[in-house]
């Protein structure tokens, strides 16, 4: 019994291991400071257009999309709008694929 429980999880496994090796995790920005206007890179994994649909900075309950001007699998660069207010902002992005979410990502950008 403990055999066919092993055999009919490692299907599941394998499944679940997939998804997560896909998902888009940003690592670290640079510069970690800006102005309104400035061009900044976000350096990460899996952040292709098929994987990253939207980015947006985050604080508390304000979200402001961001214009993204260049895009690859580990990389993204892109505008800060002219919306931002000085302050520290967290980045989220917008996933793709059947079902979009929204996910904050452990890096952060200063405005000033």
């Amino acid at each position: 019994m403990k055999t066919s429980f092993i055999a009919l999880s490692l299907p599941v496994l394998a499944l679940v291991l997939s998804a997560q090796q896909t998902m888009p995790r940003m690592t670290a920005v640079e510069p970690p400071t800006g102005k309104v206007g400035d061009v900044v890179a976000v350096a990460g994994e899996n952040l292709d257009k098929d994987q990253v649909k939207e980015v947006y900075l985050t604080a508390g309950n304000t979200d402001l999309k961001v214009e993204v001007t260049e895009q690859a699998g580990a990389a993204i660069k892109f505008k800060i709008p002219a919306k931002a207010v000085a302050g520290r902002y967290s980045l989220m992005i917008l996933t793709g694929g059947k079902e979009p979410k929204l996910i904050e990502q452990p890096v952060k950008i200063t405005v000033e």
